[in-house]
This record gives C-alpha cells, structure tokens and sequence, in this order.
C-alpha cells in the first residue's frame, strides 16, 4: 500500500506550535476559501478611429467649457443658465434617480453583512409545573413546581469557502456603480432636454418676432392699396387680396403662440413647478450655435454616462456566474451557543449557571434534477447578452454623434445658402412693389412675391433652431463634460 509523500509510520503527536500554524491555516481557509466563476475583463468593443462625419470640417476655436460640469455655459445665455441649475435641486425624476442609487448602496451593505456571523441574544422566564403522572416522573420528588431563567445567545456563521458571498457583493457594487451612471445619464438628458426645449421656445420667438414685422409691413401694403383704389389706380379685388393677406399673416402669428406655451410647460415641469407658477418673457433666437469639440472616438466610451452603466452591469452579470457556480460546493455551516440558564434569578449569572455549546455541519446536494446546471446556463446566457448589449451601447453612441457632426455641417452651409434666399426674396419683393406703384402690374404678383419672401425668412430662423437644437444633442451624443472618474467608489 502506497504512502502519501511525507508520511510517517509513527507519527509523533503534533506540538502546540504546530498545532498553532495548523488552527491558523484552517482559520484562513475559512476565511478566505477560493472564490468560483470567471474573473471580469470587459470585452472589447469596435471603436473607429476618427469620425467619418468630422472629415476635413475642423471647428474653429472649440469652447473647453463643454468638458466642464455645467455644459450649458458655453451658450452665454443668462436666462437657460439659471433654469439649468434648477434641474439639479428640483427635478422629480432625478430626485427618484438618486434615490434609486441609494437604494443600491444599501444592498451592497446588505450582501457585504453576510461575511460575518449572525449573533442574537435574548431571556426568558417562565414558571412550570410538572405532571406527576409524565413519563419518567420521579416519584417522591421534592417539587413539582419550578422556574426557569434563560438568557440565551446564539450565533451561526456561514463561511465564505467558494466565494458566493465575495461574488455577490462585486455583483452588488457593480449595480450601485451602473445605477450612479445611470444618475448621470438622466441628469444630462434632463438637461439637454430642458435646453432643447428653451432654444425651440426663443425660435418661435424668433419666428413671431419675424411675423409681427411682417404684420406691420402687410399693414402699410393695404394702406397703399386701399389709397390706390381710392385714387382709380387700383382694383377691389387688389384691396380683398392684401386684407386676405394681413389676416392670414395674424393668424399665423397668434398661432404661434400654441407650440410656445407648450414648451413653457415642458420648460416648468422640468424645474419642479407647476406651469401655472411659471413664465418666460419672449426673446427671439439671434445666436448661432458655439462649436462643440466632439474629441476622439476612443474617448467617448469613458465620456458616456449609458455606456458607462452598460458596462458596470457586464461586470455585475459575470459575477453572477460565480454565485450561480458556488451552488455545487459543499455548504458550511458553523455555529454556536451560550448564556446562563437557573431555577433561581439571584444565581443566574453566576457561573455554574453558564452553558455553552458549539458544532459545525456540512451539506450537499447531492441530486437536484438539473437545477444548478440550469441556473449557471442562466448566468452565463445574461453575461453574454448584457455583451451584446454594451456592444449595442457602444455603437449607439457613434451613431449619435455621427449624426449631430452631419446635422451641425449641413445646416450650417443651408443657412448660408438660406440666408442668400432670403436676400434674393426681399430683392424680389421689392421689385415688385415698385412695379405695382408704378401700374405696371396687378398685386397678385406682390402677394407671390410677399408670401415667397415670408416663406424663406420662416425657414431661416427654423435652420437657426435646428443648428442650436443638434448643438445641445452633440453635447449630450458625447456626454456632456461626464467622464467615469465621477461613479463613486462604493
């Protein structure tokens, strides 16, 4: 028969030294056992080198103020500003975001609460009266009546031989780190929803600011018609069509007002008050949108708030491989038990009255029809789709800020040929105006004239509040300032 390496044939008893080192090592091994299931390494994801929108457009003097916190500085605009901070302190939505977070910070503490052994103590008292005619009665005893004085304590600990419990908590701190993410990420949509709303608001401004100067120029126009019939010089039916045309132009300016109010609302709701409580002042849109430096497309994947929690829950998802593999170890269970315990309360915390007891137990499962193997194939299968969806994330992201690049150089040369369209309108407009003084035509040449130039200036300011409107989605596209040094450690 064979001997293990080592071995002797008469072993002397073990030292107290060696007894030491070998309670120590148990003790460890207790401790820290081996933890199961694959260790995290994030998967790497498709990024492009450059942007293919970007191309040979640069932008001229980029603003850094976008890589800071409050991103919607670098619009100079005084009044969004101080709507912007109101998000922050007042926003329902992200107050229940943050709460959220909060909540996954408990349950980290909540799993990390398993490391340790659970204690309970508590005392009893109690008076009895035995049966004389119970089994095993001492017959003659000196009593039948008797109390009973209890404290008790209790403990069990479960040692964390195979990790399940270490596992766990990695799982919970990567939730708690992809729910501050996603605190992030609501915060920066609120955001830029909140300036998205405020630039479409100030260009209906714009537009009716343009429609009530049209107004007045239509107003002038019928003066001059009506002075002209008066004068034999022109039709009635000259007089109806510049009427027709004021009034349609008043109408289109009142109705304006329809789109307005409800972004004020939206803008309101967003600060935390009731639309009621709330009122902007009009202001048309005059700016042109600042440039926006979108960085390196390696960047964004540490500059995105949802990739960001896209990637905490692959981590939290390959963690949950190791719990689901612990199941097929050995559960250990140690515990233990003491206090005192007499039939009279003045000797009760004396010492005769102590006791104590300690045990340790082992279980297996030993046939369970498949369940752990289908439980791991779960874990598994969720690890593999929460890759495919960062994955997804991750090319999301491109796609948005390929978008905002394409949106952003486009719009900005269909302003300037807009704005050459315009010049051309008012030219046109002009022309005939003269020409209808000077009886050479009728109006209906002026009114086409009038409504072509009205169309081009409508279609201006609209081009203006796109460009503002794609400025605020690239800022948001590349995470507006975010960057993941801000997950705390939890």
């Amino acid at each position: 028969m064979k001997r293990c390496l080592g071995q002797k044939r008469n072993p002397r008893p073990m030292s107290p030294q060696n007894r030491s080192v070998a309670v120590g090592l148990a003790a460890a091994f207790l401790l820290f056992g081996c933890t199961v299931g694959p260790n995290y390494v994030r998967p790497p994801a498709d990024v492009p080198v450059s942007y293919k929108e970007l191309g040979d457009w640069k932008p001229v003097q980029p603003s850094d103020q976008v890589t800071k916190g409050n991103w919607w500085e670098v619009y100079e605009d005084p009044q969004l500003n101080a709507l912007e901070v109101q998000i922050d302190v007042s926003n329902f939505n992200l107050k229940a975001e943050q709460e959220r977070f909060e909540q996954a910070r408990a349950a980290i503490r909540i799993s990390k609460s398993n490391y340790y052994p659970t204690i309970t103590g508590g005392a009893s008292v109690s008076r009895n009266h035995a049966s004389s005619n119970a089994p095993l009665f001492r017959t003659g005893a000196s009593r039948s009546d008797f109390s009973d004085y209890t404290i008790p304590i209790d403990a069990s600990w479960e040692p964390d031989l195979w990790g399940r419990v270490r596992r766990t908590v990695e799982a919970s701190r990567s939730e708690a780190q992809a729910t501050a993410a996603d605190v992030a990420n609501v915060s920066l949509s609120l955001h830029a929803e909140l300036a998205l709303d405020y630039f479409q608001l100030r260009g209906l401004d714009a537009q009716e600011d343009l429609l009530q100067s049209t107004i007045i120029a239509f107003e002038r126009a019928l003066a001059l018609t009506q002075n002209r019939y008066k004068a034999g010089l022109a039709s009635a039916v000259d007089v109806a069509q510049a009427e027709t045309q004021l009034r349609t132009t008043r109408a289109q300016a009142i109705d304006v007002g329809v789109n307005r109010a409800a972004f004020e609302h939206a803008i309101a709701v967003l600060i935390g008050k009731p639309p009621a409580q709330f009122s902007l002042s009009t202001s048309p849109l005059r700016a042109a949108p600042p440039t926006i430096p979108p960085g390196l497309p390696s960047d964004l994947l540490e500059r995105r708030p949802d990739v960001a929690a896209s990637e905490r829950r692959m981590q939290e998802s390959n963690a949950q491989i190791g719990v689901a593999k612990s199941a097929y170890y050995p559960l250990v269970t140690l515990s233990g038990s003491g206090g005192f315990e007499s039939g009279v309360f003045t000797t009760l915390l004396q010492g005769p009255s102590g006791l104590w007891s300690v045990g340790a137990a082992a279980s297996e499962t030993l046939f369970d029809a498949g369940k752990r193997h289908a439980v791991t194939q779960q874990a598994q299968s969720a690890y593999r789709q929460s890759i495919d969806t960062y994955r997804q994330t991750v090319l999301t992201a491109f796609q948005e800020v390929e978008d905002n690049l394409a949106s952003l150089r486009i719009l900005n040369d269909e302003e300037v040929v807009q704005q050459s369209a315009v010049a051309s309108a008012e030219h046109s407009l002009a022309l005939s105006l003269n020409r209808y003084k000077g009886g050479i035509v009728n109006y209906l040449e002026v009114i086409t004239a009038q409504n072509a130039a009205l169309a081009d200036e409508v279609t201006e300011v609209g081009i203006r509040t796109r460009r503002m409107q794609a400025s605020v989605l690239l800022v948001k596209a590349i995470g507006g300032g975010w960057n993941v040094s801000q997950i705390p450690r939890v």
